[in-house]
């Protein structure tokens, strides 16, 4: 025989949902009460500083870009200035190519400006103007921040132009560092320390100096027939080994005599 349905526990479930609906609203609405005023907190004690961050960051951001979008122009005004001097170079017109090059030397960026520095000493010399010249070339070449290329050109640059009036002692002390077998100026240096060499009186240092020079195929023609003739003249065989990597003689050098019509045939 079945058994009347209950009531009263129907009752009962239906009331317990309800009540656990409502506790469940009840408990969002305070975490959500407790989420505001957490975030009201915040914002009351560290509202101001986070804005004034966030400001502060959008603004060096903005300046960032300011300041890059200045240097772009900067540079590009520069490189036009440069290249404008350039054409003034090759035409000789050396006052347009020197005021167009100063201000570039005076505020342009670390390359434009050694590079301008380089151009207006040239220009210095096309003008007779040597103390000037000499003055821009030391400027280059104890400038800590500009390439050592640059740096090394200026060096060889100035010693050529002061040469006659330089100690022969103090051209070897300048340039023997670069007179190397290997370094990009040992043509051009070398044939300057081995003439300084030759005024000393050091011709057992000069002649396998020039006999490296002749026998170097990375140094120009010219530079290398000079070297071939004075190597000659001063009885080192030109094609053989004479010098070390440091452009020092080396100890047991090949000479062999040579007569005057020989050296003219060299």
């Amino acid at each position: 025989m079945a058994l009347p349905p209950d009531k009263t526990s129907k009752a009962e479930d239906k009331k317990a949902a309800q009540l656990a609906a409502q506790q469940d609203v009840f408990l969002r609405e305070v975490d959500d009460a407790l989420r505001q005023d957490q975030v009201e907190g915040f914002m009351k004690n560290f509202g101001k500083p986070l804005l004034a961050v966030i400001v502060l960051g959008l603004a060096g951001f903005a300046g960032w870009i300011y300041w890059s979008h200045r240097q772009t122009q900067e540079l590009e005004g520069q490189t036009e200035a440069f290249v404008q001097a350039l054409d003034s170079v090759q035409a000789s017109n050396w006052d347009d190519a020197k005021a167009k090059l100063e201000p570039l030397a005076a505020k342009g960026t670390d390359g434009n400006a050694t590079s301008a520095r380089l151009m207006l000493a040239a220009i210095a010399l096309e003008k007779d103007n040597k103390a000037e010249a000499l003055k821009l070339y030391r400027q280059v070449s104890s400038d800590a921040k500009a390439p050592q290329p640059l740096r090394d050109l200026a060096n060889v640059r100035e010693v050529a132009a002061d040469f006659d009036a330089m100690k022969p002692q103090d051209v070897v002390d300048r340039l023997k560092p670069l007179a190397a077998p290997g370094n990009p100026w040992f043509g051009v240096a070398g044939e300057m320390v081995g003439m300084a060499y030759l005024k000393q009186g050091k011709k057992d240092q000069a002649g396998p100096l020039f006999g490296a020079i002749a026998r170097d195929e990375t140094v120009n023609e010219g530079l290398r027939s000079r070297a071939r003739q004075l190597a000659a003249v001063l009885g080192v065989d030109a094609l053989a080994g004479v010098v070390d990597e440091k452009g020092e003689p080396l100890d047991k050098p090949i000479v062999r005599v040579v007569k005057a019509a020989d050296a003219g045939d060299k």
